[in-house]
């Protein structure tokens, strides 16, 4: 499965809707967090 940047941009236009413009900054850094944790697992 390929995410492209149109899914990502609809994504992003959810995820403002449902969270807020105050909340998205903490809510990104959690899954950017979330998704080094998972590549550093991988490579174990």
């Amino acid at each position: 499965m390929n995410i492209g940047t149109p899914e990502l941009i609809l994504a992003g236009v959810i995820l403002l809707f449902l969270f807020g413009g105050s909340k998205l900054p903490e809510l990104s850094k959690g899954i950017a967090e979330a998704i080094k944790e998972i590549k550093k697992s991988l490579k174990s």
